[in-house]
């Protein structure tokens, strides 16, 4: 694409402002400014027209979890289930990188954050090491895919390449680029980040396969003869991948996807709980929790939505391809996004000041046939890390790896 192209598609859906300092660009980052603007996926900004009548939510009742003692009971018959599909190559992972350790107060991919204390821990690291407990478990290694972002994808890798890939055989691991959306203000102009970028941010963590599918590797996947892809977040350094007693539930018990959950810790805790939406399986994030669904209980007098998703999934690659079929729904979100003002330059602002697009997984489980809530040990497999200290932090994690003989 070249300026007069660029101009004429910009000029055509009122976003030449895009072009406002490409005269000061040098070559390159004319280039690539062009060829951002082509590659733009600008339909979602109109979007913003309908928002508030787009995603309406169905009627929310409670879902059955399958708790620790029936998971307990069956553990051996699921774990076997679980081995048999792992060691016929059935079952691959896919780690969800995409982020900056931004409020980390780092600069460089969530996954590099040191989390060590005498020595270096990092998240990536301690991931891989989980990963590695399944591999020697089955005698065979797991395909590992790791999503990017346009953001941390180089770092990323050469990260990966300068730690020997932590130990895992490199030839299981493949890279991808999450989808890009735009970020508008709220009149829907597109923002631009530096001078010769536009503003843009990850599709959401749904957009995590049809951005597989279009870098060649779902495809690729599929013909491999996977039948089964366990997707995790970065954040998470005790979850368990690819966990062959998880697997097999879901197998055994004729699902098509599984979430693991844990109890919540409080009825208002920061968590999306699993919940059924209009009989089918769904998440009610927690900023959709009404009193009346925090108070709520079941027929065991138990709280009815006390299971929090901890983005750690199972899916039939089969029913992925059919959801790719139809369309996801769009999820307009306000955020605060940094921009380059009328004077050029970079504001860091303080509240939501514009929009991003996403496309949501819980959207992903509700175009499911069925999905299994399947119960885990809080204190064994979830520490997040979101903050610095304080709750679902770098402190808050460190102590329960220790907890769990992790040492750091």
């Amino acid at each position: 694409m070249n300026y007069n192209e660029a101009k004429a598609k910009l000029d055509s859906i009122g976003q030449s402002q895009l072009l406002k300092y490409y005269d000061e660009l040098d070559d390159q980052a004319k280039q690539d400014l062009l060829d951002q603007i082509e590659e733009t996926d600008f339909k979602v900004v109109e979007s913003i027209k309908v928002k508030d009548t787009m995603n309406v939510r169905g009627v929310i009742s409670p879902i059955e979890s399958m708790e620790l003692p029936e998971i307990e009971k069956n553990a051996d018959k699921f774990r076997a289930t679980g081995l048999d599909a792992i060691k016929k190559g059935e079952v691959a992972a896919v780690l969800l990188a995409g982020g900056m350790g931004t409020r980390l107060g780092s600069d460089d991919p969530k996954g590099m954050y040191d989390i060590g204390i005498t020595k270096h821990v990092y998240i990536f690291q301690r991931l891989i090491e989980n990963l590695m407990d399944v591999v020697k478990e089955a005698g065979v290694y797991v395909p590992l895919f790791i999503m990017t972002s346009d953001k941390n994808n180089e770092a990323t890798i050469n990260f990966f390449k300068t730690m020997n890939f932590f130990g895992y055989d490199p030839s299981y691991i493949s890279f991808f680029k999450q989808d890009m959306a735009p970020a508008t203000d709220y009149e829907g102009h597109v923002y631009l980040e530096e001078k010769g970028r536009i503003a843009t941010s990850p599709n959401g963590n749904a957009g995590w396969f049809i951005s597989m599918e279009k870098a060649g590797l779902a495809r690729k996947a599929k013909e491999q003869g996977i039948k089964w892809i366990n997707i995790f977040a970065v954040d998470n350094v005790l979850q368990r991948i690819a966990d062959p007693v998880f697997i097999g539930a879901v197998i055994d018990g004729g699902f098509v996807s599984g979430s693991k959950v844990v109890r919540k810790a409080a009825k208002d805790e920061k968590v999306g709980a699993m919940c059924l939406e209009d009989g089918k399986p769904s998440i009610v994030e927690y900023y959709d929790m009404t009193p009346e669904l925090m108070d709520a209980v079941n027929e065991k007098g138990d709280p009815a939505y006390n299971f929090g998703v901890i983005l750690n999934y199972l899916f039939s690659i089969d029913e992925l391809y059919a959801i790719l079929e139809k369309q996801l729904p769009l999820h307009v979100v306000e955020k605060k996004i940094p921009y380059i003002d009328e004077n050029g330059n970079l504001v860091k602002p303080e509240e939501p000041n514009g929009y991003k697009f996403e496309q949501l997984v819980l959207d992903m489980i509700h175009q499911m046939k069925n999905s299994l809530p399947f119960e885990v040990v809080r204190e064994k497999e979830f520490a997040p890390i979101k903050n610095k200290t304080g709750v679902d932090s770098v402190e808050s994690a460190r102590e329960l790896c220790k907890k769990n003989g992790i040492e750091l």
